[in-house]
């Protein structure tokens, strides 16, 4: 399956949110969304990890090209 963008990611985040809130779904389905949900945080914190080494990365060079 293919990694979700960082987009995607937050969309179905928002989704299970939703379901999960809802309260009516049983016990074993709340738990696998929860594992769904928990693995989306991880990739999402990671491509916005990437990003701050990125912005960092460009601010660094955009300094030593001032000096």
């Amino acid at each position: 399956m293919k990694q979700p963008t960082y987009e995607q990611a937050m969309e179905r985040l928002s989704v299970i949110t939703e379901q999960l809130e809802n309260g009516s779904l049983p016990l074993g389905d709340s738990l696998k969304l929860y594992e769904e949900a928990s693995a989306l945080v991880r990739l999402c914190n990671t491509y916005l990890d990437t990003a701050e080494q990125k912005i960092v990365s460009l601010a660094e060079s955009e300094d030593a090209a001032d000096a």
